[in-house]
């Protein structure tokens, strides 16, 4: 059995990065989103367990002691971190996953994982970016400006990624995400047992 796929998604916040990660999910097979552990509190229509995995400071500081994170980092006041278990269990079990991070959660994987493959999202003005945080209903003036100030320092990243991904029209960022995920996965597949047993005999 191969090993599954790392994907890491990253985007500024309101890039619409969880809307396309959970509608490639959706219309992907053996792809799975990592929960994160996090600090914040609970938003309304989060679901724990599903959305995040919601712990105290004081217990997500003892996971991070006994070194249980992949990543972690820390977003406008509040932790958060993946677990490394959970996420290598699942690779070791053929299964492909995502990541939804912020790039300095993806420059630690890298470091875990040289063969991840990152992705980063943009959206398609800083306008727009705007409108979309506006759009949300779910932060003050004053935050929304810090996220949009935020995503400049986020977007000075981009080079840092496999595979960058403009979120203007929503259908054709999908599509993007659903090729990118084709052509990593047959990549893998050349080195499949299956696949060399075909080639020998092709060959023969």
């Amino acid at each position: 059995m191969n090993k599954g796929i790392l994907f890491v998604v990253s985007a500024p916040s309101g890039a619409g990065k969880t809307s396309l990660v959970n509608a490639l999910v959706e219309s992907q097979s053996n792809v799975t989103v990592s929960v994160s552990h996090t600090t914040r509190a609970r938003r309304s229509g989060e679901v724990p367990g599903v959305h995040y995995h919601f712990v105290d400071d004081d217990a997500f500081q003892k996971m991070s002691q006994r070194g249980a994170f992949l990543e972690q980092a820390s977003v406008f006041g509040h932790h958060y971190g993946t677990s490394k278990e959970w996420v290598e269990s699942q690779l070791q079990a053929g299964r492909d996953i995502i990541l939804e991070i912020d790039w300095q959660g993806a420059a630690q994987v890298r470091q875990w994982r040289q063969d991840c493959i990152t992705i980063f999202i943009l959206p398609p003005s800083r306008a727009i970016l705007r409108q979309r945080l506006r759009g949300r209903g779910q932060d003050s003036d004053e935050v929304i400006q810090r996220r949009l100030d935020e995503a400049s320092a986020e977007i000075s990243h981009y080079d840092e990624f496999t595979y960058l991904v403009v979120n203007d029209d929503f259908d054709l960022a999908l599509d993007k995400l659903e090729a990118i995920l084709t052509a990593e996965r047959l990549k893998c597949v050349k080195h499949t047992a299956e696949m060399q047993t075909l080639v020998k005999e092709l060959l023969a």
